[in-house]
């Protein structure tokens, strides 16, 4: 099983705009998925019951859109399906710490609500 991590950026000065961090056991999963990307907003990702939570329909969720060299039209997803008491995200494409493929990840359900709840909660701490 996986480890999640959820942060976001706090936004100026530091970025532009506050967006979300998604690390999956210490790899930022949309910088290695395409370097192009920058997550989306926490807000909308991590809100109760929000695209970051997973159902017993498999979904696929948008998770970064491109900002380099310019913001354009692509997207950075991420299917995710519950089975169980395991949370799946399938369809990914990044290089893993050995260098080969990281196409899914698996989750306990309760670390993963866990630490969605725990990073919305952080966000009081932002405007």
């Amino acid at each position: 099983m996986s480890t999640p991590l959820i942060s976001a950026c706090p936004g100026p000065p530091a970025c532009t705009a506050v967006h979300t961090y998604l690390f999956v056991d210490g790899l930022d999963v949309v910088t290695r998925g395409d370097s192009r990307m920058v997550g989306l907003g926490p807000r909308e990702l991590l809100r109760p019951g929000g695209p970051l939570c997973p159902t017993d329909t498999p979904g696929t969720v948008e998770v970064a859109a491109q900002e380099r060299p310019e913001p354009g039209p692509d997207r950075l997803t991420v299917r995710i399906r519950l089975r169980g008491e395991t949370v799946i995200w399938s369809d990914l494409m990044y290089p893993g710490l050995d260098d080969g493929v990281i196409e899914e990840v698996r989750f306990h359900l309760e670390q993963y609500l866990g630490e969605v709840e725990r990073a919305y909660a952080a966000l009081k701490d932002h405007p």
